[in-house]
């Protein structure tokens, strides 16, 4: 994930008069329906995939995406610029296909900074054409495949003091009141993987004129710091399927701060097996519970 990965819509603009590009859409199909950057295909299986995180499952998202890209146009000359509407109201969805292409090895990347919002604020030219991409094939690269970690690295990190487990979950998921953005009882158990700090992944972002954006470098490394983690710590993400976990790990990775993977499975496959321990309940002692007198 080397090199400048957010792009602005200018930026963009400017690439796809320069390069080979191919832009992915990452909304729902009736959004994208209504309008959509020129030229852009719609993937919106980024957002919608759960993962497992067993070596079933890691081969059919391989192949699964593999395919989809491949269809999409991308053969390894093309730059895959990937947006969702704007950078909090797709739970990080582009950031996921961002980390998906990743994980596949694709060799060039952007993201649309701020989103669609961003380029319509811009005052950019939309479309509701849908474009015919001659198919390509996809080149898998399966050494790229260390920014996931699988169910048993999960374990091994939960047992490592020296690696930050960071849940960058919503705050009713967080404190164990639901399990899911999909609602509460989703998935069978409520809680924390063991040992986890919190960042919620709106954190990372804050206001602008054409709608939120990451913060600065700067601000992101003094938020970490408020759960102990530096540009030297190491760092695995979860969320509940990966796509907020993406959008924090490409901010940490804007920062600088290098040793940072995502557990793929996230607390859809963790809280699935009765096996597994987690925490449940608020992350704090009440007063009552501290003996502390009103």
């Amino acid at each position: 994930m080397s090199g400048k990965v957010l792009v602005t819509p200018a930026e963009l603009s400017e690439l796809s008069k320069s390069e080979p590009i191919v832009i992915i859409d990452t909304r729902d199909p009736a959004t994208y329906a209504a309008s959509h950057i020129p030229g852009a295909v719609n993937i919106h299986d980024i957002f919608t995939y759960l993962a497992t995180s067993t070596p079933e499952g890691v081969e059919a998202m391989r192949e699964k995406f593999a395919s989809i890209f491949g269809a999409a146009g991308l053969s390894g000359t093309e730059t895959a610029v990937v947006y969702e509407q704007s950078m909090n109201t797709g739970f990080g969805q582009s950031c996921r296909g961002y980390v998906l292409l990743s994980y596949l090895g694709y060799p060039k990347m952007k993201i649309l900074h701020g989103g669609y919002a961003a380029w319509t604020a811009a005052g950019l030219p939309t479309t509701t054409d849908v474009p015919a991409p001659a198919p390509k094939t996809f080149p898998l690269d399966a050494a790229a495949m260390g920014i996931l970690v699988d169910l048993q690295a999960m374990k091994a990190a939960v047992a490592d003091p020296n690696i930050v487990k960071l849940d960058t979950r919503d705050v009713d998921e967080w404190i164990a009141d639901s399990s899911s953005p999909y609602g509460k009882d989703f998935c069978p158990r409520k809680g924390r993987i063991p040992g986890a700090r919190w960042i919620e992944w709106y954190r990372m972002m804050k206001p602008s004129a054409a709608g939120p954006m990451f913060k600065s470098r700067d601000e992101i490394l003094a938020e970490c710091a408020t759960v102990g983690v530096t540009p030297e710590t190491p760092v695995v993400l979860y969320c509940f399927k990966g796509a907020r976990a993406s959008n924090t790990l490409v901010a940490l990775k804007e920062a600088g701060i290098e040793n940072v993977t995502l557990y793929s499975g996230s607390w859809n496959e963790w809280s699935r097996d009765p096996s597994l321990p987690i925490e449940s309940g608020p992350p704090y002692k009440t007063a009552a519970a501290a003996g502390v007198a009103a």
